[in-house]
Order: structure tokens, then C-alpha cells, then sequence
């Protein structure tokens, strides 16, 4: 865990990226969800050239979310039992071997031999298969991060953290579809395998890790309720991860930027792509920002501002007709949204004991990484029953009520600073 030089500046903004194995750590962070971006953008893209169906394209995100969701809690103890870096390093190979698959079925000859209904199911088979592979992978990537940088430098560790994951994300959604457009599917998913080797071969450099589960004796269900029960008792941690959550299942209207931008603001394919992009440049600019000025007190109360400044963005988002005010709208939710994922990540790093970090990390994956998929069908179940426009004010809402609900119930996290 120590840096290249003989002295630490803690106020540094490069402070965490002057350690080696933090480096390896989110430059094959920065690949992997590159390559899982990318996975998700053309599986997407297939699907609808196959099925022509929205619903088809939905059930891809239920299919990775449903075995994500029942593992969560049981991965948890596992991370916690177990050497992180080497479970890390085998879900790695893993996804690298499931995205292999997903190349054979998205062969032309494969989708003339067997059918579009072998592919359309195979890929659902498979999407399910790295479901159970990300409820481990998850936990294991945030718990390792504690292993490597000191306790003093997570907060400089976790804004590093959050800012490759969104620039990498941004990056893999916006290549996915100008590489299935020239290089086809094939050479999309060759691209997309040396990204995960190349994430295999970082982890691979990182030394493996102690183990500090403290009751390698305890019972399976005993150690997850005691996570659970780790996390429901310390406010702080329970207050951060139901507003992200909340947030997320009511507050996103992602899944309706399609509607918004074709029948109510007339924007065409070329407005709609910069409307999808409005947020991940808001998270991203912010995050950079925070990497260089991090924010120094109130961090409790700032997240508690943020998450109610997302939902009045989304609120101003579903009432505009404007599309600049729209565009800006969505800039300013990704923006509050960028500062609400630095200040939980570093929350959830600094309030979770070391023999409990897989174990809080699952509970975590399970309530926020799952509630994109999940809030997609919400959003599209809200807008069937209430129609577009009213779907995404109620959602913008219901955040600005979690957050009000939050203010009262959670007093420390409203007082928390690190």
C-alpha cells in the first residue's frame, strides 16, 4: 500500500493515483466497464434488429437484474470469506467467457442455422449467466479499494473511482454503435474481449489480499443478517443508499427520453442523442471538478441538497417544452447526480468495517446498481397508467418526498462530514 514517493501530500489531488496497485485498480476498472457498456449497448442494438419488440429490449435488463438481486445478499458473505482480488480476477474470466458466447450468437450464420428465436433466448440465458457473475464481481471491486489505498486517502480514492467509471461508461455507450456499424458484431465482441483481458491482466498484478472476515465459523444466513443488520442500524449508510435508490427508481427519466424527444420536443435522432448524453456530461464535469476541489464539510447535508436538486431537475425536465431547457435540465440532474455517487461511495467506504465490506457492498449492488433495470420498467408500467409527461413529474417527485422523508429520519447523515 505504499506510494512511489517516500512522502504522501494528503491534500493532493493525485494522492490515491501515486499508488501502484490503485493505478492497475482503475485502469482495469476504466477497460471492464468499458467492455460492459459496450456488451449492453449491442446486445441492446441486436435484440431490436432481431425482435423489433421494446419489450424484448426490456427483459434484457430483467434478465441480468433478477439473479443480481437474489444473490446480492449470499455474494456478500462470500466476498467477505474469501480473497478478494482472486474472486475479482476468476468473475473477470468469467464475463470474458460469456461475452465469447455472445459473439458466437450474434454470428450472421449463427442467427441462419438456428434462428432469430435460439439467438433472441440465448442471449437472455446469457445476459442471466453474468447477472450471477456481477452479483460477485460488484462487491468485490468495491471491497477491494479499502485493501488497497489507506483509509485516509478513500475519499481522493472513491472521486478517482467514480470518475473513470462514468468517463468509461460514456466512452462504451458512445463507441459501441459506430464499431457494430463498421466492424460489425464479430469484430465489436474482439474488441470488447481484449478489454476485459487487458482489466484480467491488471487485476492479475495487484497481490492478493488478507482475508479479515473475523467469524470464518459463522453460519451462512447469520453473516448475511449481520450485514443487513450492520446497515440498517448506521444511519448514515442506510440514508445514503435509499435516497441513490430512490433517486434512481423514480427519478430517472432515461427510459422516456425517446418520447420526449421524437412527439414533444420534435428534436429527431440528432437532439435525442445529445439529450441522452446531457447527464453523463453534467456527472462527468462535476466529478472531474470534485477530483481537484473535494468538497471539505456538510458532506451529509450536500447530499441531502443534491439528491432534491435531481429531483427538481427531472421535475423541470418533464414540464419543458423548450429543448434547450430540457437539454439543460438533464445536464444539471447529472450534475446533482455526480456529486450524490462521490459522497455515497465515500460514505459506503469510511462507515463500512473492513470484516464487512463484501457483505454492506451486496446490499448496496442489490438496492442501487439493480434499480436502473428495475426503474425502467417503472417508468414505463408509471407512464402507461399516467401517461408520458406525468410519469416523470410523479417520479421527480416521489424524490423530492424520499428526500424530505430523509431530512427527519436520518438527522446523522444530515450532520455527517469526513
Amino acid at each position: 500500500m505504499s506510494t512511489d514517493s517516500g512522502t504522501t501530500d494528503l491534500s493532493s489531488p493525485f494522492v490515491a493515483v501515486r499508488i501502484k496497485e490503485f493505478r492497475l485498480y482503475i485502469i482495469q476498472r476504466f477497460f471492464f466497464i468499458m467492455a460492459m457498456r459496450m456488451i449492453a449497448t449491442v446486445v441492446g442494438w441486436k435484440m431490436y434488429e432481431i425482435t423489433r419488440n421494446p419489450l424484448a429490449i426490456a427483459f434484457i435488463g430483467l434478465s441480468e437484474a433478477i439473479p443480481a438481486i437474489s444473490l446480492a445478499l449470499y455474494s456478500g458473505h462470500v466476498v467477505d470469506k474469501s480473497d478478494k482480488r482472486t474472486l475479482l480476477f476468476r468473475t473477470i474470466l468469467l464475463y470474458f467467457l460469456s461475452s465469447s458466447a455472445l459473439m458466437y450468437v450474434t454470428l450472421h450464420n449463427t442467427e441462419l442455422s438456428l434462428g432469430k428465436h435460439f439467438v433472441q433466448y440465448a442471449v437472455y440465458l446469457i445476459i442471466f449467466c453474468t447477472g450471477i457473475i456481477r452479483a460477485f464481481s460488484g462487491p468485490a471491486t468495491s471491497s477491494i479499494m479499502a485493501q488497497i489505498v489507506p483509509k485516509n486517502i478513500l475519499p481522493n480514492a472513491v472521486t478517482w473511482s467514480s470518475s473513470t467509471w462514468l468517463s468509461a461508461s460514456v466512452l462504451g455507450h458512445a463507441s459501441a454503435g459506430f464499431l457494430v456499424a463498421y466492424a460489425g458484431y464479430t469484430g465489436t465482441f474482439i474488441l470488447i474481449m481484449i478489454y476485459i483481458a487487458i482489466a484480467a491482466f491488471c487485476v492479475f498484478q495487484i497481490e492478493r489480499k488478507p482475508i479479515v472476515h473475523t467469524n470464518k465459523g459463522q453460519a451462512t444466513w447469520e453473516s448475511v443478517k449481520e450485514g443487513l443488520r450492520y446497515v440498517f442500524t448506521t444511519k448514515e449508510l442506510l440514508g445514503a443508499i435509499t435516497l441513490d435508490m430512490f433517486a434512481v427508481l423514480f427519478g430517472g427519466a432515461v427510459a422516456m427520453l425517446p418520447f420526449f424527444a421524437g412527439d414533444i420536443l420534435h428534436a429527431g435522432p440528432i437532439g435525442f442523442g445529445w439529450l441522452n448524453a446531457a447527464a453523463d456530461i453534467g456527472s462527468f464535469s462535476v466529478i472531474l471538478t470534485l477530483t481537484f476541489r473535494p468538497l471539505k464539510k456538510k458532506q451529509g447535508l450536500v447530499l441531502l441538497c443534491v439528491v432534491a436538486g435531481f429531483g427538481l431537475s427531472i421535475i423541470t425536465f418533464g414540464l419543458s417544452k423548450l429543448y434547450i431547457l430540457s437539454f439543460f435540465a438533464l445536464l444539471c440532474s447529472g450534475v446533482m447526480d455526480g456529486i450524490s455517487v462521490v459522497v455515497r461511495g465515500t460514505i459506503l467506504q469510511l462507515k463500512t468495517p473492513d470484516n464487512m465490506r463484501g457483505r454492506v457492498s451486496s446490499v448496496n449492488s442489490m438496492f442501487i446498481n439493480s434499480s436502473n433495470e428495475i426503474g425502467y420498467f417503472e417508468s414505463g408500467v408509471a407512464a402507461k397508467l399516467m401517461g408520458i409527461v406525468p410519469s416523470v413529474i410523479f417520479g421527480g417527485a416521489m424524490t423530492l418526498l424520499v428526500v424530505t422523508v430523509m431530512w427527519f429520519k436520518a438527522p446523522s447523515l444530515r450532520k455527517f462530514e469526513y
